[in-house]
């Protein structure tokens, strides 16, 4: 199949997104002069741009792909999260699967960019696990919508969405209907995700998640902590990207595929498209080289505001 004809395929996929939503928020302005009340900037704001960020983001470059995401997650009744909505429905994304919860707030993290310098991220947020009525809730659409997919992708900021328990149930019914499993994960739940069929992190989450110094740059040393990996969570394939190292996968074939020399300017993004590349890979059955080449070409989609204020 030629890589044509692979982006193709991908316009014939359905992804089911199960993880934490985020509504990115930035604020542009300029420094005109530094307040009287404290050595800090006044920033003369100029305009406002809402954004989908954390799974959200993920399902945005699904789309650009060409696949079809539907996305599951809990957001808050909130300012936050009417926005959030408004940006899926801006981007005709599926919101069928989301879950309002009057118990915790929307994700939002604004960002504050004056003169093109980004001055400062406030963070609203809560990462608390999600309670059992929520988990029942999320359950349910979850079950209704995953036989209409050919993937499910994992997407973990550890902000609470996904547990030790609600993973274990989605990999069973996934196994039971022989629906592959991709996983971005993140610390807490990280040898949480056991019989996946792709397992992701990138060389921190690695380090973290099994409690061991790798270097990048020793093949050597990122072979036998995949074999470790793969052992704990019984995994099919792992891919783990090395930043500037490139990309290393143990699945039917072990290959580590060097970086491609570029300047980047902004590499925020740049994981959820590697992943968002891999989950269509794996729902198209291909080879581990091709999954791993592909999504080591990580071009960030164009993607851009949903609204502006």
């Amino acid at each position: 199949m030629t890589t044509e004809q692979i982006f193709d395929s991908f316009n014939t996929l359905r992804v089911l997104v199960i993880g934490d939503v985020m509504l990115d928020s930035y604020i542009w302005g300029a420094v005109e002069r530094i307040s009287p009340e404290a050595p800090v900037p006044i920033i003369n704001v100029r305009k406002r741009d809402f954004r989908l960020g954390g799974a959200a983001n993920v399902a945005l470059n699904l789309q650009a792909l060409g696949a079809k995401p539907i996305l599951c997650a809990l957001i808050g009744n909130d300012d936050a999260g009417k926005k959030l909505q408004d940006c899926l429905d801006a981007q005709a994304i599926s919101r069928d699967g989301l879950v309002i919860s009057a118990q915790r707030p929307t994700t939002i993290k604004t960002r504050i960019i004056a003169s093109h310098q980004h001055v400062v991220r406030i963070d609203e947020e809560s990462d608390v696990m999600a309670n059992a009525e929520e988990e029942s809730q999320l359950l349910a659409k979850i079950e209704k919508l995953i036989p209409q997919c050919h993937v499910v992708l994992f997407e973990d900021y550890d902000k609470g969405v996904l547990n030790a328990s609600i993973i274990e149930k989605i990999i069973q019914l996934t196994t039971r209907l022989k629906i592959p499993t991709v996983v971005d994960p993140k610390k807490r739940n990280f040898l949480f995700y056991k019989n996946v069929t792709l397992f992701k992190p990138n060389l921190k989450e690695l380090r973290e998640g099994l409690k061991v110094d790798v270097d990048g740059a020793d093949g050597e040393q990122i072979s036998k902590a995949v074999i470790q990996l793969k052992e704990k969570l019984n995994a099919s394939g792992v891919m783990i990207t090395l930043s500037e190292h490139g990309v290393y996968i143990d699945d039917t074939e072990k290959l580590k595929l060097p970086a491609h020399t570029r300047e980047i300017a902004d590499v925020s993004g740049a994981g959820d498209t590697v992943i968002s590349v891999a989950a269509l890979c794996v729902a198209l059955k291909l080879a581990p080289g091709i999954t791993a080449a592909l999504s080591a070409v990580r071009g960030r989609a164009t993607l851009g505001e949903c609204d502006r204020a």
